[in-house]
């Protein structure tokens, strides 16, 4: 077996471990173990000992300098928390360690690591006796007293107490677990500082699917063999072991990768550029994958019509062309984009048809007596003697449910050393769940029910948002997964630069930004929403892109980007930005005769300058105020009326002035009206509340916005992907509104209703989560970019 090549530390041209010719390794210091080998015996040096000062190069009892050199008393002593203290006193303040040697330097940093592991394996070993603690007699295997299995509630536990996500809070559980009661010996390699965490968890993951016994064997390979190795080696040392004591280990677990843990995988580089790679594909296959990207690039490199670019970014717009459908041709035409491969260095939005000629327009919901087609299945194109005038699908759903992490990638191995990606907790689960009561309506009866986890329905009657913007036609296969996208309008509208984000990738800066608004903008299946924010970024206002009219495309507007990106689109902007918006569009309705008193104290009334939005800004967005405002009390929305659905919607007297339905226009000349509402956060007045358990849509959509994510401090499943879960259970007293309710995983559902666990809610937002072990936990509200 060959070395792999290794980048992280340069390991890749060692030779393969051989286990005949191997006898017992050093460590790089002359010692092949330290447990026990402490100075004296292997007592402490200096324990309790004052130090001879800062930068003390001298010190029998070991806390000066050089205790730490060569031939020093710690260089062979295991470490401890005598070790610890020696450490601090040698460093002094600011850890300068004045007038020390770089022999000296070398000997702290290496001791330093020695305790780090040292303090892992300790924490280890408390995990371990966590989990004897959680034992509840029920489980069906043990290791002398240590069970074989926890419940979830101790890895929520733990996962708060450490800040960690809950799948890498199980991670860490079952390494402890192992480490001690599998693989004792590499646990106490761990312990003596032999073996970091990192290299320790390595050699537990490649033995994984080995049994107890073969476990215990390539355990004795592997302890002599692993001292001064690299993570890399260490690795390699661990799956060479793995194969001797059972040579089909590595085709089990070859195979097991590709049916269980195959995925693919995205996240943002420390660039800001992307990474999106197959993980634990199967090999056929994948190479006949990258044969097929290196033949387009080949295709592209002999075109000519890309001088100067590497062959490797040549590959990359092959890999990326092909997965989007973008033909060979296309591309060549289209020629090399300016900014990233297929990111647009301009707003890229689809041209609209001339009004001579119309073409394909996109659905729109039925009409009822008003509907211009023969036999109407629910949804129809515009009429065609009328082309530039209709309203796309006020009202259906996107097509998106509760379906997993998707492109966000995560897994037990996504993101970092610990499993940790942004995918959050991972699929939630763990057997069979009850659900809740069925669906009930504002006006449907009272139907009193455990607080059970119950899933979220796709639908139009569970869908979130109202609708798309851009609906796609009934013919259009199923829509695909969305991407969520949080653009500032302040960046789209000009001149400001703010940064947005994407859930599951992380911050976009602003140049991007305008670019994936226009990818989207160009898929059919995308849905807009806007969302109004207040000095902290907490969400305050919303709506959803409702009814629109095609208007004349804009001069000069770009031709349709190659790529589309269908995404959930949640435009921000901040509430002290609309006000701003609003002041400026305002004027007298009658300029009052000259030297009178009104001259002096402008009380006149005002009313909107236009009802028509003003012109686009030179990036072609545009966000116009309402042209008249609702009056207290009434609708803001005729189409609402006597919609039990909204029946609560209403701008109340101190609803701030910004709310109404806004404007909104696009460069393609699209526009769209936004109805704006309150989102109940600090406050809450109840106007969406539902009698019954379940909450209707509108509610269900605001507590997402305002949560964004799973209620849980440090799990990130989205709160589209999240149960609407009552703080106060519903069957004991608890209402169905945002002031009782937030977006929790299932998996966090669940373990909210263990022995132990509870939540509230101090302020509509705020959920406090204290755990068995007393402590308490609060999660704000979602902070979006302004």
């Amino acid at each position: 077996m060959d070395w792999q090549p290794d980048a992280e530390d340069g390991a890749g041209d060692e030779p393969a471990p051989d286990f005949g010719l191997l006898g017992g390794q050093t460590d790089g210091s002359g010692s092949s173990g330290r447990a026990g080998s402490g100075p004296a015996g292997g007592g402490a040096p200096g324990a309790g000992s004052a130090s001879s000062g800062p930068g003390g190069s001298s010190g029998a009892d070991g806390t000066g300098l050089a205790g730490f050199g060569p031939g020093g008393v710690w260089e062979s002593s295991a470490p401890s928390a005598a070790m610890a203290v020696a450490l601090e006193a040698a460093g002094g303040a600011g850890w300068r360690c004045d007038g020390a040697s770089q022999r000296e330097l070398i000997g702290l940093v290496r001791a330093a690591a020695m305790v780090e592991s040292w303090a892992a394996a300790a924490k280890l070993g408390y995990l371990r006796e966590a989990i004897r603690g959680d034992d509840d007699g029920l489980g069906d295997s043990y290791h002398g007293d240590l069970p074989d299995q926890w419940s979830k509630s101790l890895t929520h536990d733990v996962a708060l107490a450490l800040a960690m996500s809950p799948i890498s809070a199980q991670n860490l559980l079952q390494t402890a677990h192992d480490l001690g009661a599998l693989l004792p010996g590499i646990g106490a390699l761990l312990e003596d500082g032999t073996l970091t965490y990192s290299k320790a968890r390595a050699v537990n993951d490649a033995l994984e699917l080995l049994s107890e016994a073969d476990k215990a064997k390539a355990e004795q390979l592997i302890v002599p063999a692993v001292a001064g190795k690299t993570h890399a080696q260490v690795e390699n040392i661990a799956h060479a072991a793995a194969v001797t004591v059972d040579p089909g280990h590595a085709e089990r677990l070859r195979e097991h990768a590709e049916r269980n843990r195959a995925r693919v995988a995205l996240r943002r580089d420390r660039s800001g550029a992307a990474t999106l790679s197959g993980c634990d594909l199967p090999p056929p296959e994948t190479l006949a994958a990258h044969a097929s990207i290196c033949a387009r690039a080949e295709v592209y490199r002999d075109c000519g019509a890309f001088p100067q670019v590497l062959t490797d970014q040549l590959r990359a717009m092959a890999y990326l062309d092909l997965m989007n459908q973008v033909s060979a041709e296309d591309r060549i035409a289209a020629g090399q984009p300016d900014t990233g491969l297929g990111a647009p260095s301009e707003l890229a939005f689809p041209a609209e048809p001339e009004p001579d000629d119309p073409g394909p327009a996109p659905a729109q919901a039925c009409g009822g007596s008003d509907c211009p087609c023969a036999e109407c299945d629910g949804r129809c194109t515009p009429p065609a003697d009328d082309p530039d005038d209709y309203d796309p699908d006020d009202g259906g759903p996107d097509g998106e449910g509760p379906d997993g992490d998707g492109l966000s990638g995560g897994g037990s191995n996504g993101g970092g050393p610990e499993g940790e990606g942004p995918g959050g907790d991972g699929p939630a689960g763990g057997g069979p769940v009850e659900h809740g009561p069925d669906q009930g309506r504002d006006d449907g009866p009272n139907r009193r029910g455990p607080d059970r986890p119950h899933p979220e329905r796709e639908g139009p009657d569970h869908s979130g948002p109202p609708a798309s913007p851009w609906a796609a036609p009934p013919s259009s296969p199923a829509p695909p997964k969305l991407i969520d996208l949080t653009i500032p309008l302040a960046t789209l509208l000009g001149p400001a630069r703010r940064p947005g984000d994407s859930h599951g990738f992380g911050v976009l800066d602003p140049k991007l930004c305008r670019a994936l608004a226009a990818l989207a903008a160009a898929s059919p299946h995308t849905t807009a929403c806007v969302t109004v924010t207040d000095h902290s970024g907490y969400a305050i206002g919303h709506g959803c892109l409702r009814s629109g009219r095609r208007k004349a495309r804009l001069p000069g507007a770009p031709d349709p980007p190659l790529t589309a990106l269908p995404a959930r689109l949640n435009l921000t902007i901040t509430a002290d930005r609309l006000t701003a918006l609003l002041a400026s569009d305002v004027a007298p309705t009658r300029p009052p005769p000259a030297g009178s008193a009104a001259t002096a104290t402008a009380s006149w009334p005002t009313t909107p300058r236009r009802a028509a939005p003003r012109a686009a800004r030179p990036s072609g967005w545009a966000l116009a105020p309402p042209a008249v405002r609702p009056r207290p009390g009434a609708p803001d929305d005729p189409h609402e009326r006597g919609s039990d659905d909204d029946r609560d919607h209403r701008p109340a007297p101190e609803d701030p002035a910004w709310l109404g339905t806004w404007t909104i226009t696009l460069p393609s000349g699209l526009q769209y009206s936004v109805p704006l509402e309150p989102v109940p956060t600090r406050h809450c007045d109840h106007r969406r509340e539902s009698d019954a358990y379940e909450p209707n849509d509108t509610l269900r959509h605001l507590v997402q916005i305002r949560d964004y994510q799973c209620t849980f401090p440090t799990c990130s499943r989205h709160a589209r992907e999240s149960d609407f879960e009552h703080a106060t259970p519903y069957d004991q007293g608890g209402r169905t509104c945002a002031c009782n309710a937030g977006a929790r995983s299932r998996a966090c559902h669940q373990v909210k209703q263990s022995p132990g666990w509870r939540v509230t809610q101090p302020q509509p937002g705020w959920h406090q989560w204290t755990t068995p072990s007393g402590r308490t936990y609060t999660q704000q509200p979602h902070r979006y970019p302004d």
